[in-house]
C-alpha cells in the first residue's frame, strides 16, 4: 500500500482519504499534568486507552471516541495512585470509564485545528476543546496506513467532582485544580 493513494490535500496538508482508524493503544499516551505543593507538577498517563477516528469526506466533519479505563490511571508511585483511585479523585469503582466525544471540528487558521466535544469524568460531562496539531499519514512496514496527532487541553478537576485537597500551613493547597491533559497518538486504518 503507497500512502499517496489513501492521502489528499486539506489546507496545505497532507491528510487521509475518508475512513475509520482505532488508536493504537501501544503507539498512544494520554497524559497530564498537576501542580503539587504549589511549587512542582506531578506527571501520569492512563495505561489503556481505545478509540475511534472517522475521518469524514469534509475533514471539519470528522469525528473522534475515546474510551480509557479510569483504573489505568500510572504516576509511577503506587500510594499516589490508588489515592488517585479513590473516592476522592476518580472513584473507579463506581465510575470505571472516562469517555470523550467528539462535536466539531474547527480550523481557526491554516494548519491549526481544535476538537470539541464531551469529555465525561465520574458520570460529569464538560465540553472541552482541545488544540490539535496533525503529524501526518504512513504506512507502517506491515502495510498499515497509520495517522499520528499531538492534541492537549486543560480541565478545572473540581468541575468533574474531584474537589478533595489539603490546605498548606504556609498558605495554598496541595493539589493544584487546573490540570493539562496531553495526548501523543497514533490511528490505524480500518476501513
Amino acid at each position: 500500500m503507497s500512502a499517496s493513494a489513501t492521502t489528499r490535500n486539506f489546507a496545505g496538508l497532507t491528510i487521509p482519504t475518508a475512513g475509520t482508524f482505532a488508536l493504537d493503544p501501544t503507539h498512544t499516551r494520554v497524559g497530564f499534568v498537576a501542580r503539587h505543593l504549589m511549587v512542582s507538577k506531578v506527571r501520569g498517563n492512563f495505561t489503556e486507552v481505545s478509540g475511534e477516528i472517522t475521518v469524514a469526506e469534509d475533514p471539519l466533519a470528522s469525528s473522534v471516541t475515546v474510551r480509557i479505563p479510569a483504573a489505568s490511571i500510572d504516576t509511577r508511585v503506587a500510594d499516589r495512585d490508588a489515592h488517585l483511585r479513590s473516592g476522592d479523585f476518580l472513584d473507579v469503582e463506581t465510575f470505571p470509564e472516562l469517555t470523550f466525544r467528539s462535536t466539531r471540528v474547527l480550523q481557526p487558521s491554516g494548519d491549526r485545528f481544535q476538537l470539541v466535544g464531551e469529555l465525561t469524568i465520574r458520570d460529569v460531562t464538560r465540553e472541552v476543546t482541545l488544540d490539535v496539531e496533525f503529524e501526518g499519514v504512513a504506512v507502517s512496514p506491515w502495510g498499515q496506513e497509520v495517522i499520528g496527532f499531538n492534541a492537549s487541553t486543560e480541565i478545572d478537576r473540581e468541575e468533574f467532582g474531584m474537589t478533595w485537597n489539603q490546605a498548606l500551613e504556609a498558605g495554598g493547597v496541595l493539589v493544584g485544580k487546573k490540570v493539562k491533559i496531553e495526548i501523543e497518538a497514533e490511528a490505524i486504518r480500518q476501513a
